[in-house]
C-alpha cells in the first residue's frame, strides 16, 4: 500500500497552539497492546496531561479508561481524534468527527487521506496529517527549554 502523501499541514505554530489549547483526545485504533505505538502515544499523552478516550470496538478498558466502539459512542466531548487506522478506513472516521463537533483530526505518522482533510477542513475541523502526537508535543516542551529526547515508539 503506497501513502499519499498530505497537500497541507498547518504551521508548526499552530500545531503547537493545537497541543496546547485541546486536552480531550479520542483515540482511534488504541491498542491494548503496550509494545504498539497507540499504546505507547496514548500513554504518554496520559502522563502528560491530556485526557485520553480509546476507541477500539474490541475493548472494554485501555489505559484505565473505558474504550468505545466508534466516535458517536463517547458521551463527551472530544477536542481532537487522533486517528491510528489504515488511510482508507479514515474517511468515515473524519465524517464521525464532523458529527460529533470534534475541533482537530490528527493523522499519525504514515497516514494521509487528502480527501478526508478536506471534508474535515470544508466542516471547520483542523488538520494534521503524517505527524506523531507524540512527537509533536516532545518538540513543543523542547522549544520551552525542557530536554528530553525520544521518538514515537518509545
Amino acid at each position: 500500500m503506497q501513502c499519499e502523501l498530505p497537500e497541507y499541514n498547518p504551521p508548526s505554530e499552530r500545531i503547537i497552539d493545537i497541543l496546547k489549547t485541546y486536552k480531550t483526545v479520542a483515540v482511534v485504533g488504541l491498542s491494548p497492546k503496550a509494545e504498539r505505538d497507540s499504546h505507547k502515544v496514548a500513554k504518554y499523552l496520559k502522563d502528560n496531561g491530556f485526557t485520553i478516550i480509546p476507541v477500539n470496538p474490541g475493548q472494554k478498558e485501555i489505559l484505565g479508561e473505558k474504550s468505545y466502539p466508534n466516535l458517536k459512542s463517547i458521551p463527551s466531548s472530544v477536542d481532537i481524534v487522533n486517528i491510528f487506522r489504515r488511510p482508507d478506513a479514515v474517511l468515515s472516521i473524519v465524517e464521525d468527527a464532523v458529527e460529533i463537533g470534534a475541533k482537530a483530526v490528527w493523522m499519525q505518522l504514515g497516514i494521509a487521506n487528502n480527501k478526508a482533510a478536506q471534508k474535515a477542513r470544508e466542516a471547520g475541523i483542523e488538520v494534521v496529517m503524517s505527524k506523531c502526537i507524540k512527537i509533536e508535543h516532545i518538540n513543543m516542551i523542547e522549544k520551552h527549554h525542557y530536554r528530553r529526547k525520544t521518538t514515537c515508539r518509545s
